[in-house]
């Protein structure tokens, strides 16, 4: 497995992100032994980047990664969020980027992971209540500390990015990115290059709908996020089946899987970039690691880089993401 660097970190380029093993998709939840399998398994094949957050269940898909990695903690770059539950009040779901919010939150994600540092800390999405020069302040003193080596934004408008790396150097930034999410081209990632800052892409299979798997909504579960989300909707669907009608093709003339292709996109769009794929699965881990050794051509990636937009914000409320 090849490995780029986030800031100071270095990583493999291809990580696993752990989030439907626990929520939000179908299954999440229903096959924990599969679940651990596929991370001792990513170790195996050279995974050292591994990505969760405290409200993926909330709390349960945090002591699920640390039960996994057990003794082989201390090899590999964990990466988990807060300041989506507000852990002063009741906590419930919502944005909180206070200084004391944010303590708890890396208290109890320590605990849950079973570690005494967390290699990269992001807040989960931004706090408009919360002055920036607050939150920041916090991350440093947790750097400063040792309970974190570095710390991200997660849908951080580049305002806001320019704001908080003035205070602290920030380590990476989360959006996502895709063939069918490319808004990070414009300014997000051209920014990042000149800063310095990693870039962590997730989704980067378009929440799965790349892998060519997603011909309807009629497989997924009720509760499966993307049932309500604007991509999948009936009309949008249609649309998008055109995107990955041509990524498959693109997969067949490369002797590829669409993920493949997918992810072997992303990988080539340069240094300091490491997505997460996720998966509850060994057999997709397999399939999804597989890219970092495939090379698309300058054809395939003209033809790639030609794609439409997608029909549909990916969000059914995008208030919460670049802000």
């Amino acid at each position: 497995m090849k490995h780029t660097t986030l800031g100071t970190l270095d990583v493999s380029r291809l990580g696993l992100g752990t989030m439907g093993m626990s929520a939000f998709y179908s299954g999440a939840g229903t096959d924990d032994a599969e679940s651990i399998r596929t991370i001792r398994r990513a170790l195996d094949l050279g995974v050292t980047f591994f990505d969760t957050a405290e409200m993926y269940g909330p709390y349960i898909n945090e002591e699920l990664l640390g039960r996994a990695l057990g003794a082989d903690r201390d090899s590999v770059v964990v990466a988990t969020k807060g300041g989506t539950l507000k852990h002063l009040d009741d906590h419930s779901y919502g944005y909180d980027g206070r200084p004391e919010n944010l303590r708890h939150a890396l208290e109890g994600s320590l605990t849950r992971l079973g570690t005494d540092h967390v290699d990269l800390y992001y807040q989960h999405r931004m706090d408009p209540n919360t002055p920036i020069e607050d939150t920041v302040g916090a991350m440093a003193e947790f750097v400063a500390e040792g309970k974190i080596l570095g710390y991200g934004l997660s849908e951080a408008a580049p305002e806001r990015i320019r704001a908080a790396h003035a205070i602290h150097p920030v380590t990476a930034i989360q959006t996502e990115y895709s063939l069918w999410t490319r808004d990070p081209e414009a300014e997000l990632l051209p920014l990042l290059r000149r800063l310095g800052i990693g870039f962590v892409p997730y989704s980067p299979l378009g929440r799965g709908f790349l892998t060519g798997a997603i011909r309807s909504t009629e497989s997924l579960d009720a509760n499966d996020f993307r049932r309500n989300n604007p991509r999948f909707d009936d009309d949008n669907l249609a649309e998008n089946l055109k995107i990955v009608d041509a990524v498959e093709a693109v997969a067949t003339e490369a002797g590829a899987t669409p993920a493949q292709v997918a992810l072997a996109w992303i990988l080539a769009q340069g240094e300091g970039i490491a997505p997460i794929p996720g998966t509850k699965r060994v057999s997709r881990l397999e399939e999804n690691l597989a890219a970092d050794a495939l090379v698309l051509t300058a054809d395939q990636l003209a033809t790639l880089n030609a794609l439409p937009a997608p029909a549909g914000d990916r969000y059914a409320d995008m208030t919460a993401v670049n802000r």
